[in-house]
């Protein structure tokens, strides 16, 4: 399904001559391209949405990077390139949980684990990220785990 939304975006972005559009969506095809070759090395057919989302994740992650560098040194042209881009990308992510959810979230996950201390982070990181792929920031999630579980 996220790889017909992509192709089917792609082609409304070309009919409507929209490059910037067109330009963004083939960088996120180029990234996917990129997760089937890693994905074919380990003996799978094409990569999971999952691995999807979250490689859309970090390209959100890498352009915001980007807008702070661009905006301190003074080019605000390039900035708003990059704030469009993110746009692009956030219509193929699900919904972003916001900050409450994502700590309940978080602690339903814990107790459902069974996780009481930081050797259980990887477990309780594993369970998120298998059932919330794309729709929390997993940087911010770990500080979370990490002031629950200590």
């Amino acid at each position: 399904m996220l790889r017909e939304d992509i192709q089917n975006a792609l082609k409304e972005a070309m009919k409507a001559q929209n490059m910037p559009e067109v330009n963004a969506i083939r960088m996120i095809i180029a990234g996917q391209k990129e997760k089937d070759v890693d994905a074919r090395g380990k003996g799978k057919p094409q990569a999971e949405d999952a691995e999807l989302l979250s490689m859309m994740q970090t390209m959100i992650k890498q352009r915001r990077e980007s807008i702070d560098m661009f905006t301190k040194g003074g080019r605000p042209e390039l900035a708003e390139k990059e704030e469009n881009e993110i746009k692009i990308i956030e219509r193929f992510l699900p919904k972003q949980l916001s900050g409450a959810e994502v700590e309940a979230t978080v602690k339903a996950v814990i107790s459902s684990t069974g996780a009481t201390s930081m050797k259980d982070m990887g477990k309780v990181m594993g369970a998120l990220r298998a059932q919330y792929a794309g729709q929390m920031d997993f940087g911010a999630v770990s500080g979370i785990i990490k002031s629950l579980l200590s």
